[in-house]
């Protein structure tokens, strides 16, 4: 099969197309023919070395395709089954290897393609606006990358349940597609000269100067400072991400003097942590994707040789939606 693999830790440079022997599934793993890989930002953390790896490895974690051959005591599924995972490590490759207990059915009527661009972003939108911090009708809600894979589909479900949403956005471009997908207001950072001063007196501008009751921050290091000055008392900032890199270490005592602000860091393996939980969050994002009650943008697809072209494009913020490498 052919795959891409990071043979050190680097830029998109150190990633190579190379040709592996076909893998075998073994006990509780099914073999899967990849349709499509998802490009996400843990795969530029764990190829850079931000996320300690072992090098050389065969890059990604997520995709949708159909199963070729099931190892044994997997009974849940079949050769033939079009699946999707979040989790799979492997991912940009002809084949991979994926625990029966991390895929999930595609349903019919949804193709794969579209498929593969939703178990790790949709359910991370999923968790975030119905767990973390449920929006509730009335809820102010503060959206980082308005246009991104995440940003688009966690707009759709927020304004679904009755939050208004603002976003942040980095061109004309990116504000319309964050529009369309239900944002009532949306803010160009790339002309704020001082973010943490400026992008708290602007959302405070349109929230009647309350501040929103949640910021949903997947940039990290360079919007956190005004990510917390933009909530009201008790409000929640939802990190979820570090595309522009690690948040140094906070002192509590600055969540007390904000108005009583509440912090969490949330991953999805915890909002997954049960066979039952992953089956209900992915049923209810593919679901409403096969269904057309969330609308899947699939901002670019690249051949899976080019990987290091889609790297470089999801970190220099060329991207809207989501994307895909297509083996």
């Amino acid at each position: 099969m052919r795959a891409i693999r990071a043979r050190e830790a680097g830029g998109p440079e150190v990633l190579e197309h190379v040709e592996l022997p076909d893998p075998e599934p073994g006990p509780g793993q099914l073999l899967v023919r990849v349709a499509a890989a998802g490009v996400n930002f843990i795969d530029t953390y764990r190829r850079s070395g931000t996320y300690a790896m072992p090098y050389p490895h065969v890059v990604g974690v997520e995709g949708a395709g159909v199963v070729e051959a099931v190892g044994p005591d997997v009974e849940a599924f079949a050769a033939g089954d079009r699946v999707a995972w979040a989790e799979a490590r492997g991912s940009y490759a002809e084949l991979v290897l994926v625990a029966a207990a991390n895929a999930v059915a595609v349903p019919a009527g949804l193709d794969l393609t579209t498929a593969a661009a939703l178990p790790l972003q949709g359910m991370t939108a999923h968790y975030l606006v119905t767990s973390t911090f449920e929006v509730r009708p009335g809820h102010d809600v503060l959206l980082h990358a308005g246009a991104g894979g995440v940003g688009l589909l966690a707009t759709q479900l927020a304004t679904a349940r009755g939050g208004r949403v603002v976003t942040t956005v980095s061109t004309p471009e990116k504000a319309e597609l964050s529009r369309a997908a239900g944002a009532a207001h949306t803010l160009d950072y790339t002309r704020m000269a001082d973010l943490t001063a400026e992008l708290p007196a602007a959302v405070r501008e349109l929230t009647g100067g309350a501040g929103v009751h949640v910021v949903y921050d997947g940039v990290g290091r360079t919007t956190f400072d005004g990510s917390l000055a933009c909530l009201r008392p008790r409000g929640t900032l939802v990190l979820f991400g570090a595309a522009s890199g690690p948040v140094p270490p906070v002192d509590p005592q600055r969540l007390n003097s904000g108005g009583s602000l509440f912090l969490t860091r949330p991953t999805l393996g915890h909002y997954t942590l049960t066979r039952e939980e992953l089956e209900r969050r992915a049923g209810e994002v593919l679901g409403a994707a096969a269904s057309g009650g969330l609308d899947v943008r699939v901002g670019a697809t690249y051949p899976l040789a080019d990987a290091a072209e889609a790297h470089r494009a999801l970190e220099g913020r060329g991207t809207t939606g989501k994307v895909l490498l297509l083996p």
